[in-house]
């Protein structure tokens, strides 16, 4: 479904729309696991899709084990944010959802952006990343203010905070907020995150010498700092075009992000690029099914 076929769904299309996406051979029970012996209660005093499983006596909705659950948000504006968020390729602010959705406060629509996200994070990886991974950082984060004594020094040696992203050619993307740009910080995600078999490209900041040896393709190393941005296929762009993404989006949309929410963000715009060559509505599906088993509560919305 696109976002014009959402905003036609009642409360109760949008319960039968989530069941039959997350529970395709009908439902299960979150309690006790029980699948074909569960029956629908209605009532006029009955909550909107409430289900009853024989077995364990329980009941539930189709919210229960998921981002939704507890949620008193309408579950068709949940559904048009994922669909705003899945379809906005440089983000959509908590401000903007709020106005759109119709949401009372600003807090409200922060936490549902948060929740959708949360939803969007690959966790754990289902495989490393292989074949042609060009692997580089960047620096999110403001100037300070003038009159204040502070000079703003861009790239390596920046107040900012850094994020890597590891990218493979026409692939997929993992990118997440790091400590520092050492070594052995960089090396270390190289390792997590990437297959044995892997080539490696990076530019020459001297942190990465050394990881060739640990990958059957080698090292490749681009000179960017005497002025070299492409030679015989070795290059950095297609990280550079992640990361284009993800500064216009923090710079055009969100204006300012937090060091503790960075991530977040990162698993939003990995989301996108990782789910580029399907359609809006079949990346609204894709999200929609990461929602199941994960849980994020408004008095800690930083805890990871």
């Amino acid at each position: 479904m696109n976002l014009a076929q959402i905003t036609e769904l009642n409360e109760a299309g949008a319960i039968e729309y989530l069941e039959s996406s997350r529970w395709p051979d009908g439902p299960i029970c979150p309690h006790c696991g029980a699948m074909g012996n569960i029956v629908r209660i209605n009532g006029k005093s009955v909550r909107p899709g409430l289900l009853r499983c024989r077995d364990c006596r329980g009941q539930f909705t189709v919210k229960v084990g998921t981002i939704f659950e507890s949620s008193h948000i309408p579950l068709r504006k949940w559904l048009m944010a994922f669909s705003i968020m899945c379809a906005s390729k440089k983000g959509v602010s908590a401000l903007q959802l709020q106005r759109q959705l119709g949401l009372g406060s600003y807090q409200t629509a922060w936490h549902l952006a948060h929740r959708v996200r949360h939803a969007m994070k690959t966790e754990p990886l289902a495989s490393l990343l292989n074949g042609t991974v060009e692997v580089d950082e960047t620096y999110v984060g403001g100037k300070p203010r003038k009159g204040r004594g502070v000079k703003s020094k861009p790239g390596r040696g920046t107040k900012k905070t850094p994020v890597i992203a590891l990218v493979e050619r026409n692939g997929r993307v993992r990118s997440h907020r790091i400590g520092s740009v050492s070594g052995k910080t960089l090396k270390g995600v190289i390792r997590e995150n990437v297959e044995r078999t892997a080539t490696i490209m990076t530019d020459d900041w001297k942190a990465y010498g050394g990881i060739g040896k640990e990958f059957q393709g080698g090292h490749h190393v681009i000179r960017r700092s005497s002025g070299e941005y492409s030679r015989n296929g070795i290059n950095t762009n297609t990280a550079e075009s992640y990361f284009a993404l993800l500064k216009r989006g923090i710079m055009g949309a969100f204006h300012h992000v937090s060091k503790e929410h960075l991530d977040r963000y990162c698993d939003e715009f990995a989301f996108r690029w990782n789910h580029r060559k399907v359609t809006d509505g079949e990346r609204t599906v894709t999200a929609l099914k990461m929602a199941e088993g994960k849980r994020l509560m408004y008095r800690r919305p930083v805890n990871r």
